[in-house]
Protein backbone atom coordinates (compact mmCIF):
# COMPACT_ATOMS: atom_id res chain seq x y z
CA UNK A 1 0.00 0.00 0.00
CA UNK A 2 1.61 3.19 -0.96
CA UNK A 3 -0.49 5.78 1.60
CA UNK A 4 -2.73 7.38 -1.20
CA UNK A 5 -6.19 6.99 -0.35
CA UNK A 6 -8.37 5.33 -3.25
CA UNK A 7 -9.21 7.73 -6.00
CA UNK A 8 -6.54 10.01 -4.58
CA UNK A 9 -3.08 11.33 -5.61
CA UNK A 10 -1.16 8.93 -7.09
CA UNK A 11 2.81 8.47 -6.06
CA UNK A 12 3.70 6.97 -9.18
CA UNK A 13 7.17 8.58 -9.99
CA UNK A 14 7.94 10.08 -6.09
CA UNK A 15 10.38 8.30 -4.02
CA UNK A 16 8.65 8.57 -0.29
CA UNK A 17 11.87 7.60 1.20
CA UNK A 18 13.57 10.93 0.51
CA UNK A 19 10.24 13.26 1.05
CA UNK A 20 7.82 14.08 3.31
CA UNK A 21 4.90 14.39 1.94
CA UNK A 22 1.00 16.12 2.98
CA UNK A 23 -1.31 15.59 0.76
CA UNK A 24 -5.24 15.27 0.86
CA UNK A 25 -8.49 16.22 -0.73
CA UNK A 26 -11.20 18.87 0.77
CA UNK A 27 -14.36 18.43 0.72
CA UNK A 28 -17.74 19.92 1.69
CA UNK A 29 -20.86 17.61 2.29
CA UNK A 30 -18.41 14.71 1.01
CA UNK A 31 -17.97 16.47 -2.33
CA UNK A 32 -14.42 17.55 -3.78
CA UNK A 33 -14.02 21.31 -3.68
CA UNK A 34 -12.16 22.50 -6.45
CA UNK A 35 -10.57 25.68 -6.62
CA UNK A 36 -10.21 26.17 -3.27
CA UNK A 37 -6.66 27.24 -1.29
CA UNK A 38 -4.79 25.08 0.73
CA UNK A 39 -1.78 27.35 2.69
CA UNK A 40 1.34 25.64 4.27
CA UNK A 41 2.31 27.51 7.16
CA UNK A 42 5.04 26.24 9.40
CA UNK A 43 5.22 26.03 12.98
CA UNK A 44 5.20 29.63 13.87
CA UNK A 45 2.44 30.50 11.58
CA UNK A 46 4.48 32.15 8.70
CA UNK A 47 2.93 31.24 5.18
CA UNK A 48 5.49 28.90 3.48
CA UNK A 49 2.81 27.95 0.39
CA UNK A 50 -0.07 28.33 -1.40
CA UNK A 51 -1.81 25.42 -3.59
CA UNK A 52 -5.07 25.37 -5.56
CA UNK A 53 -7.35 22.11 -4.82
CA UNK A 54 -7.69 20.45 -8.11
CA UNK A 55 -11.03 19.92 -9.72
CA UNK A 56 -11.20 16.42 -7.42
CA UNK A 57 -10.26 18.50 -4.47
CA UNK A 58 -6.48 17.35 -3.89
CA UNK A 59 -3.60 19.30 -3.10
CA UNK A 60 -0.03 17.87 -2.37
CA UNK A 61 3.16 19.79 -0.34
CA UNK A 62 6.40 18.31 -0.09
CA UNK A 63 7.51 19.90 3.15
CA UNK A 64 10.27 19.52 5.56
CA UNK A 65 10.33 16.88 8.67
CA UNK A 66 7.50 18.49 11.74
CA UNK A 67 4.67 20.17 12.52
CA UNK A 68 3.08 21.97 9.82
CA UNK A 69 -0.54 23.65 9.42
CA UNK A 70 -3.14 23.85 6.31
CA UNK A 71 -5.13 26.29 6.49
CA UNK A 72 -7.95 26.27 3.47
CA UNK A 73 -9.55 28.67 2.17
CA UNK A 74 -12.59 28.02 -0.44
CA UNK A 75 -16.15 30.65 -0.84
CA UNK A 76 -18.45 30.15 1.20
CA UNK A 77 -16.54 28.70 3.59
CA UNK A 78 -14.66 29.84 7.38
CA UNK A 79 -11.13 29.55 6.77
CA UNK A 80 -9.95 25.50 8.52
CA UNK A 81 -6.89 24.91 9.79
CA UNK A 82 -5.89 21.54 10.66
CA UNK A 83 -2.17 20.78 12.48
CA UNK A 84 -0.28 17.85 10.18
CA UNK A 85 2.90 16.57 11.20
CA UNK A 86 5.23 15.67 8.07
CA UNK A 87 7.79 13.03 8.26
CA UNK A 88 10.39 12.12 5.37
CA UNK A 89 9.65 8.36 4.04
CA UNK A 90 5.72 8.91 5.12
CA UNK A 91 2.96 10.31 3.46
CA UNK A 92 0.38 12.48 5.72
CA UNK A 93 -3.24 12.03 4.22
CA UNK A 94 -5.90 14.66 5.33
CA UNK A 95 -9.07 15.07 4.56
CA UNK A 96 -10.34 18.48 5.81
CA UNK A 97 -14.05 19.60 5.53
CA UNK A 98 -15.46 22.86 5.13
Amino acid sequence: MCGATEGGLSLAGVDVAKEAIIQGQVVRGGDPVGGAYVRLLDRTGEFTAEVPTSATGHFRFFAGDGQWTLRTLAPKAEPVDRKVHAAVGSVAEVQIAL
